[in-house]
């Protein structure tokens, strides 16, 4: 008996006679995308009907639960941001520590820490201002782990000269020194000018866009300045 499923010129003879029922269609690729693209466009027909008919006080309405839908977003988005910030917010002062310390609180310091380590001596001047500003940044920047040694507490025989010394360090790799009063630019140096420091070793993310310590232009503008103040009161007198 022949297949009547066969494509063959007598079964096409006997299904135009009815004899044979219509042979089904295969569905291939782009009959379903055709379907699909229909579907969509069938939805945003629909949609836009049922928006056509709403009045101005409905429309409205639905404005409201859409804002309000993305302030919500919004809010759980900033109190993730804030969670993970006071994660990591964990220090927020200086801690002094020792030569045994060291290994702890510098090499282990743990995934995504920077560290920020002091060595001085109290009794010189620019030591104890660095101690004071450090204090300071560590309230601001409370992610980034302060410490600060006494140097030959923490390096034996660490000479006087190199005094203050910071060394900065990023998940225990050391990434900046800072050695001597000439890479902290003596006395006159200002929290900002530090803080500035710090941030371009990546230490702390500081929001000051550029240098804050005064350029040298400006410096011998204002020198020049007073020097014309003198002797103009000399004149004067």
């Amino acid at each position: 008996m022949q297949n009547p499923n066969e494509d063959t010129e007598w079964n096409d003879i006997l299904r135009s006679k009815g004899i044979l029922p219509q042979k089904e269609k295969e569905v291939t690729e782009e009959d379903i995308v055709n379907m699909l693209e229909q579907t969509i466009e069938d939805k945003q027909s629909k949609s836009g009907k049922q928006l056509n008919h709403l009045t101005l006080d409905e429309l409205d309405e639905l404005e409201d639960e859409e804002d309000e839908k993305v302030i919500l977003e919004y809010r759980a988005k900033r109190i993730a941001e804030i969670k993970a910030a006071a994660a990591k917010a964990k220090f927020g002062d200086v801690r002094e520590i020792s030569a045994e310390d060291y290994v702890q609180h510098v090499n282990n310091a743990g995934e995504g820490i920077w560290v920020v380590l002091h060595l001085f001596k109290p009794g010189i001047p620019l030591c104890s201002l660095l101690n004071q500003y450090l204090s300071e940044l560590s309230v601001k920047f409370p992610a980034t782990k302060f410490l600060k040694s006494v140097s030959t507490t923490c390096i034996p025989n660490f000479p006087d000269s190199n005094l203050p010394s910071i060394f900065i360090y990023f998940e225990g790799d050391l990434k900046k020194q800072l050695v001597g009063p000439l890479e902290f630019r003596g006395m006159n140096l200002t929290i900002d000018e530090l803080e500035w420091i710090l941030g371009q070793a990546g230490a702390v993310p500081t929001q000051l866009e550029e240098d804050p310590r005064p350029k040298v232009r400006d410096v011998l503008f204002s020198k020049l300045q007073n020097k014309g103040d003198d002797l103009s009161d000399d004149n004067d007198w």
